[in-house]
């Protein structure tokens, strides 16, 4: 059988009740007695060895040369591109089944060429590639850098950036908050299936994307699917948008507030307003304090998980608080009211945000939240719990505001790129 197919090879695998079809991978070391199979679906399955009657070889493997020409056209407006990473910048190696980085962007523009019909991509850059699970603070800063000198440069209309998807809207509020006085789209798309399978949803975003970063808009916007199918994409205001599926196409969705426009191969449609066009360069404003926690609160806990933040030396934690903001706080075994007071006075920054995703907070309702509301906790109206995050770290990286908790609360309460509603819509 070696000598016939190797792996990467088109192969036919014949079983007493079923003949399968597909890409001859290379097992796990610790899987010897399987050969490893993927079908023409995108998925992978094993074949115990001892079922196997024949392996036939339909077609050899070869290895595809990347050589692309960029084509430009002078009628087409310029962007540029950031490729960072994640799903959308990555394909399968056919020998071993797993899916890798691309090594050169001629590798991400082969496998996507529609984007050309639209613009030019006359930069690009690729500051790192790594999956966003294992991207933090320091990250968002260089892909902010980037961002500002394409954004500066007159010949560029605006900007893709491509990002894998689980932590993606951490860096999207990032981007909203460091890129002050934005004057041109930036525009971040992803996909859940990578770019070797038929059912990929990368070219439609990225076809999209590509308009959008030529509208006549000043936002930092996330463009995806808006259903399962490939019909259109939303634009997604970049502090407003959330994950919340883990393997659908349409995984990303706007919370409380409005898309900005749905758009598709050939129209785009406004839905909201936004931020037009300036002809000023932006003010890059990457301070950050890494010092800050996120925690959901939950049912009989402990509130001296408070203290392990204030040892560590942080300087501020987001709660996230269960219905319009409430907290165990009547648990006589762990009093959270008595430790919030502790802890804010010996200068730990508290800040609240819906645990219910929808919705505003309002501690005035319920005794429960006044009495939160006195100790001292900032009530975020109905910002994201991810975004506050992201927020209370770029303000208390200002070290002239984090001096003064009434400057903090008074900058985590300031709508500086649509991160709060008024008036909250679905």
């Amino acid at each position: 059988m070696e000598k016939k197919a190797d792996f990467g090879d088109y192969v036919e695998i014949h079983t007493p009740t079923k003949i399968y079809e597909g890409i001859l991978l290379e097992p796990p070391k610790d899987e010897p007695g399987i050969y490893l199979l993927k079908l023409g679906n995108g998925y992978n399955i094993g074949i115990m060895k001892k079922d196997v009657s024949e392996i036939k070889l339909i077609k050899k493997f070869e290895k595809k040369e990347d050589n692309f020409e960029f084509k430009k056209n002078s009628s087409k407006p310029n962007i540029a591109m950031i490729i960072t990473g994640g799903t959308i910048a990555s394909r399968l190696d056919t020998k071993t089944g797993a899916v890798k980085w691309i090594t050169k962007p001629e590798e991400f523009f082969k496998a996507y060429p529609e984007i050309f019909e639209k613009v030019n991509i006359v930069e690009i850059d690729v500051p790192f590639m790594k999956a966003s699970e294992d991207m933090d603070y320091k990250d968002w800063k260089k892909i902010a850098k980037s961002a500002e000198k394409f954004l500066n440069d007159p010949k560029i209309e605006g900007i893709i950036i491509t990002h894998g998807t689980d932590f993606l809207h951490y860096t999207s509020s990032a981007l909203s908050f460091f890129l002050r006085e934005l004057n041109k789209p930036v525009v971040l798309t992803y996909s859940q299936r990578s770019i070797d399978r038929a059912s990929s949803d990368a070219r439609l975003n990225l076809v999209c994307a590509a308009q959008v970063a030529v509208l006549d808009i000043a936002e930092v916007v996330l463009v995806g699917h808006a259903s399962s199918n490939d019909d259109f994409c939303y634009v997604m205001r970049g502090t407003k948008v959330r994950k919340m599926h883990s393997s659908k196409r349409d995984a990303f969705k706007i919370i409380n507030d409005k898309p900005i426009a749905k758009v598709d191969k050939d129209k785009i449609i406004f839905l909201s307003e936004y931020s037009p066009r300036k002809n000023s360069k932006i003010k890059l404003d990457s301070k950050f304090e890494e010092k800050v926690a996120l925690v959901k609160v939950y049912p009989g806990q402990d509130p001296s998980i408070l203290d392990y933040y204030l040892s560590q030396g942080y300087k501020g934690v987001v709660l996230e608080l269960a219905g319009l903001g409430h907290a165990p706080i009547h648990n006589e075994t762990h009093p959270w009211l008595k430790k919030l007071k502790e802890v804010q006075d010996k200068g730990l920054i508290i800040c609240a945000a819906p645990q219910t995703i929808y919705g505003r907070l309002d501690p005035l309702v319920y005794s429960n939240g006044r009495e939160l509301m006195k100790t001292g906790v900032i009530f975020l109206e109905d910002m994201l719990a991810e975004t506050a995050f992201v927020k209370l770290g770029w303000v208390l990286g200002h070290k002239n505001w984090a001096e003064n908790k009434e400057v903090v609360k008074e900058k985590m309460l300031e709508n500086f790129a649509g991160e709060i509603k008024d008036r909250i819509e679905f």
